[in-house]
Protein backbone atom coordinates (compact mmCIF):
# COMPACT_ATOMS: atom_id res chain seq x y z
CA UNK A 1 0.00 0.00 0.00
CA UNK A 2 2.75 2.33 0.76
CA UNK A 3 4.43 1.67 -2.51
CA UNK A 4 1.26 3.05 -4.17
CA UNK A 5 1.05 5.60 -2.21
CA UNK A 6 4.57 6.68 -3.28
CA UNK A 7 4.17 6.24 -6.72
CA UNK A 8 1.28 8.18 -7.26
CA UNK A 9 2.89 10.69 -4.81
CA UNK A 10 5.50 10.76 -7.58
CA UNK A 11 3.02 11.26 -10.13
CA UNK A 12 1.76 14.31 -8.49
CA UNK A 13 4.95 16.29 -8.15
CA UNK A 14 5.57 16.19 -12.02
CA UNK A 15 3.69 19.21 -12.97
CA UNK A 16 2.98 19.80 -16.76
CA UNK A 17 6.37 22.09 -18.79
CA UNK A 18 4.54 25.36 -18.34
CA UNK A 19 3.37 25.42 -14.84
CA UNK A 20 6.80 23.43 -14.01
CA UNK A 21 8.77 26.25 -15.52
CA UNK A 22 7.00 28.95 -13.57
CA UNK A 23 6.70 27.24 -10.53
CA UNK A 24 10.85 26.27 -10.88
CA UNK A 25 11.38 30.11 -11.54
CA UNK A 26 9.72 31.67 -8.53
CA UNK A 27 11.69 28.77 -5.97
CA UNK A 28 15.04 29.74 -8.08
CA UNK A 29 13.96 33.45 -7.11
CA UNK A 30 12.85 32.53 -3.66
CA UNK A 31 9.44 34.02 -4.31
CA UNK A 32 8.27 31.04 -3.04
CA UNK A 33 9.01 27.63 -0.52
CA UNK A 34 7.76 24.01 0.35
CA UNK A 35 6.35 23.32 3.66
CA UNK A 36 5.82 20.44 5.70
CA UNK A 37 2.02 20.92 5.05
CA UNK A 38 2.56 19.48 1.39
CA UNK A 39 1.78 22.87 0.47
CA UNK A 40 3.91 25.80 -0.98
CA UNK A 41 3.84 29.14 0.44
CA UNK A 42 4.71 32.68 -0.74
CA UNK A 43 7.76 34.44 0.32
CA UNK A 44 6.74 37.32 -1.38
CA UNK A 45 3.38 38.78 -1.53
CA UNK A 46 3.13 39.99 -5.13
CA UNK A 47 0.09 39.29 -7.50
CA UNK A 48 1.89 36.52 -9.74
CA UNK A 49 3.27 34.90 -6.84
CA UNK A 50 -0.10 34.61 -4.76
CA UNK A 51 -1.97 33.47 -8.18
CA UNK A 52 0.81 30.45 -8.59
CA UNK A 53 0.45 29.70 -4.90
CA UNK A 54 -3.20 29.40 -5.15
CA UNK A 55 -3.48 27.67 -8.12
CA UNK A 56 -0.49 25.28 -7.62
CA UNK A 57 -1.91 24.46 -3.70
CA UNK A 58 -5.54 23.77 -5.59
CA UNK A 59 -3.81 21.47 -7.69
CA UNK A 60 -1.70 19.79 -5.23
CA UNK A 61 -5.12 19.58 -2.93
CA UNK A 62 -7.34 17.58 -5.65
CA UNK A 63 -4.08 15.07 -5.84
CA UNK A 64 -4.12 14.34 -2.15
CA UNK A 65 -7.54 14.33 -2.24
CA UNK A 66 -7.56 11.67 -4.96
CA UNK A 67 -4.54 9.68 -3.64
CA UNK A 68 -6.27 9.59 -0.02
CA UNK A 69 -9.36 8.09 -1.77
CA UNK A 70 -7.92 5.37 -3.23
CA UNK A 71 -5.63 4.83 -0.29
CA UNK A 72 -8.17 4.83 3.15
CA UNK A 73 -6.29 7.57 4.36
CA UNK A 74 -6.85 11.05 4.72
CA UNK A 75 -6.21 14.27 3.28
CA UNK A 76 -4.05 15.30 5.62
CA UNK A 77 -2.34 12.24 5.99
CA UNK A 78 -1.13 12.37 2.26
CA UNK A 79 -0.13 16.40 2.20
CA UNK A 80 1.55 15.53 5.45
CA UNK A 81 3.75 12.47 3.79
CA UNK A 82 4.06 14.63 0.39
CA UNK A 83 5.35 17.82 2.14
CA UNK A 84 8.11 15.71 3.94
CA UNK A 85 9.29 14.84 0.74
CA UNK A 86 8.85 18.06 -1.14
CA UNK A 87 10.88 19.54 1.87
CA UNK A 88 13.58 16.83 1.61
CA UNK A 89 13.95 17.12 -1.84
CA UNK A 90 14.20 20.83 -2.66
CA UNK A 91 17.33 21.78 -4.81
CA UNK A 92 19.88 23.81 -3.56
CA UNK A 93 19.45 27.67 -2.82
CA UNK A 94 15.44 26.88 -2.23
CA UNK A 95 13.82 27.75 0.88
CA UNK A 96 12.22 25.58 3.05
CA UNK A 97 10.05 26.66 5.79
CA UNK A 98 10.62 23.84 8.93
CA UNK A 99 8.35 22.93 11.92
CA UNK A 100 9.57 26.05 13.80
CA UNK A 101 7.81 28.10 10.95
CA UNK A 102 11.14 29.68 9.89
CA UNK A 103 12.55 29.95 6.07
CA UNK A 104 15.73 28.31 5.56
CA UNK A 105 17.56 28.04 2.19
CA UNK A 106 19.17 24.46 1.28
Amino acid sequence: MRAKIFALLAALLLLPPALALTLDEARQQGRVGETLSGYIAPRTQDNDTLALVQRINEGRMQQYQRVAQQNNLTTAEVARIAGEKLVNRAGHGEFVRGINGQWVQK
